[in-house]
């Protein structure tokens, strides 16, 4: 009997804090995910000539450390970085990028075969797409800022064949997540279509 006595009072402070609504849960913000659509209409995508059954792989990608992280990350006008606690993504970044990116190239360069790598197990490459996102910038009210430094390996004789510096901006219309998604996305397209032109090049 005592020891029902002891708890009647403790069950009494959390129905009282039920009622008043500070247990409930109902009210709090549900995490939206995002993820990063490739192009949506093949039949508009510009289409490159390359040697038939060509294999390419795809990565690695980096990016920015500070965009390495579930929740999608902006700058104010200070310069200062937000995480959007309830505004995430739904793979990892770098997978998200290194998934469009083979998606678009698939389209852009239909001859060839494409592999995200790295992989778990080995494959007969032809040639490797290295590619390092030096900065990535994402205001809600301006623009994507996107600088790519990407490499092209013949990775049968290990050459480097080219080496370039891609910077892309792409406004964020509308001002939201979803609108931030959309421009990162096409920001992302414009480097596929820079990586299949110099693809279609060297590989003739």
């Amino acid at each position: 009997m005592k020891q029902i006595r002891f708890l009647y009072p403790v069950w009494l402070v959390l129905f009282s804090f039920v009622g008043n609504g500070c247990l409930s849960v109902s009210n709090s913000p549900m995490p939206k995910f995002y993820t990063l659509p490739s192009i949506d209409n093949a039949g508009e995508v510009k289409k490159f000539e390359i040697s038939h059954k060509v294999i390419i792989g795809i990565g690695p990608i980096e990016i920015p450390e500070y965009q390495n992280r579930p929740q999608m990350v902006t700058k104010n006008q200070d310069g200062l970085l937000k995480f959007a606690q309830f505004e995430r993504w739904g793979e990892s970044l770098d997978a998200g990028l290194a998934r469009l990116i083979s998606e678009n190239l698939i389209l852009m360069l239909p001859e060839a075969e494409f592999q995200i790598l790295p992989c778990n197990f080995a494959i007969p490459l032809d040639y490797q797409v290295i590619i390092n996102i030096v900065q990535l910038e994402s205001q809600l009210d301006k623009e994507v800022f996107l600088t790519a430094q990407w490499t092209i390996i013949n990775t049968k004789t290990k050459e480097m064949l080219l080496t370039k510096r891609s910077q892309i901006h792409q406004a964020v219309n509308p001002h939201t997540y979803s609108g931030l998604v959309s421009a990162l996305s096409r920001a992302g397209t414009l480097l596929s279509g820079e990586i299949a032109e110099n693809l279609s090049k060297l590989t003739k």
